[in-house]
């Protein structure tokens, strides 16, 4: 692995990935970035994950954002490489065939928030602190940002969040949807474990299905999204999985799901 990024994994098909720059508050510098872009793309496929978890090391952030002290010497064509490497990485982790859950155990701040964003699940810290800070800054966010958190919690709140640059509480950050749980922070990694768990233990091709299913409904019309639904629900039923999990349901024994 690299420096800056620790990945460990379960039987059960749960892989921990850990933004491991704690001295820096896990910025997202341009070589964290690359690395992150090269591991989630071309080395986290070859692991047959069921869900990912995603968390910052130490308890103070998950990722406090860009590295602005980097940025502030990058050249145009620079800042639109940086931006791409961001891209590619959030846009896989949203696309990807299982479900990732973002530990948020600090500071989730601009690219930070857009990093967690990008997972389908966020569980937060009540010490959790996010925001997009970026205007601050002469920017906006442009990892994601201004378009997920749009789809998740509407235009107005989004314009807030940006137009001010104001950081957040957990409580505050729940009450928009930001993130759908908060916990304390002894019990964040227990919490974020359980519900991993409870998606391992499900039918990773039906996940995977329903996450598409989803997603595709959150960026079309209604009547495009119910068409794509129901294709994906025809070809679920075709599979070995859904055949495995009723014929268990039947048997009263615990499905042995493949995937297929």
């Amino acid at each position: 692995m690299y420096e800056d990024l620790l990945f460990e994994s379960r039987d059960s098909g749960v892989g921990l990935l850990t933004i491991n720059k704690k001295r820096d508050m896990n910025v997202l510098n341009v070589d964290t970035l690359s690395h992150l872009k090269e591991f989630v793309t071309e080395k986290l496929p070859a692991e047959n994950l069921k869900v990912l978890i995603v968390i910052g090391a130490g308890t103070k952030a998950f990722v406090a954002g860009a590295d602005v002290r980097q940025m502030s010497r990058m050249t145009t064509d620079e800042f639109r490489d940086y931006c791409a490497l961001g891209r590619v990485a959030f846009d896989y982790l949203e696309q990807a065939s299982f479900a990732v859950i973002a530990a948020i155990n600090g500071y989730a701040l601009g690219g930070g928030l857009e990093l967690a964003l990008s997972c389908d699940i966020r569980i937060a810290s009540e010490k959790a602190r996010v925001g997009f800070p970026e205007t601050k800054l002469g920017l906006f966010p442009c990892w994601g940002g201004t378009q997920r958190s749009t789809r998740l919690i509407g235009p107005g709140k989004t314009k807030k969040l940006v137009f001010t640059g104001e950081m957040v509480t957990a409580s505050e950050a729940l009450s928009l949807g930001l993130v759908d749980k908060v916990v304390e922070q002894g019990e964040l990694m227990d919490e974020v474990m359980k519900i991993a768990e409870q998606i391992a233990h499900n039918s990773p091709l039906a996940v995977n299905y329903a996450k598409k299913a989803i997603n595709r409904g959150s960026e079309t019309g209604l009547s495009e999204g119910l068409a794509y639904e129901m294709d994906a629900g025809f070809q679920c039923f075709d599979s070995y999985d859904r055949v495995e999990g009723m014929s268990a349901f039947v048997e009263k024994r615990t499905a042995e799901f493949k995937g297929e």
